[in-house]
């Protein structure tokens, strides 16, 4: 995964999007037959994204850790977790996709909700948590020092909005691994 740190961020954008390009084209254009294929491809494609972009952010963390300063103290065991949560939910939440043919759910149930409602604000709260310590990771690394709120809520923003903040922090993180912007094999 340390290969998604090196690579140019129109790379990443492109990996990241071909997945909901994909979806898009194939729900559209098989939208007015209700094919289940479809289907399955829009939970195949949803599947790689995340995945593409969970391992951005596990592989940014990971990364970053060995190059924080040592004044600055992370703890990536919660990282791990909350990382594992929304993965876990969303995972599940795709494969109940693939089960479930089109059209056959009457709608959730009381007891559906209780369960669903829960998992997806815990998800929401594990990803945003990631998002918060790759933010501070970075800013951190960066500056060569411990930093407060005020100095990485920008970074935060960039990587919330990552398909337009990869543009910007891509090759930040691409110049703290070494990536030179010679090697053709990355232009």
């Amino acid at each position: 995964m340390k290969f998604l740190l090196k690579i140019k961020h129109w790379q990443l954008f492109t990996l990241l999007f071909i997945p909901v390009l994909t979806a898009d084209f194939v729900t559209i254009s098989t939208h007015a037959s209700g094919d289940y294929f479809s289907f399955r491809v829009f939970a195949a494609m949803l599947l790689l994204f995340v995945g593409v972009f969970f391992s951005w952010l596990y592989a940014l963390a990971t990364g970053l850790q060995q190059k924080l300063p040592p004044t600055v103290s992370m703890n990536i065991t919660r990282f791990k977790i909350a990382l594992f949560i929304p993965s876990a939910y969303i995972t599940l939440i795709i494969a109940d996709m693939f089960g479930a043919p089109l059209g056959a759910t009457n709608g959730l149930t009381a007891s559906a909700l209780a369960v669903i409602i829960p998992l997806h604000l815990l998800s929401m709260a594990g990803i945003f948590y990631c998002i918060y310590f790759n933010a501070k990771s970075l800013k951190a690394t960066e500056l060569q020092r411990p930093v407060v709120f005020a100095d990485y809520l920008g970074e935060i923003f960039i990587i919330w909005f990552f398909p337009i903040g990869i543009w910007a922090v891509q090759p930040r993180i691409n110049a703290l691994f070494g990536v030179s912007s010679t090697n053709p094999m990355l232009l």
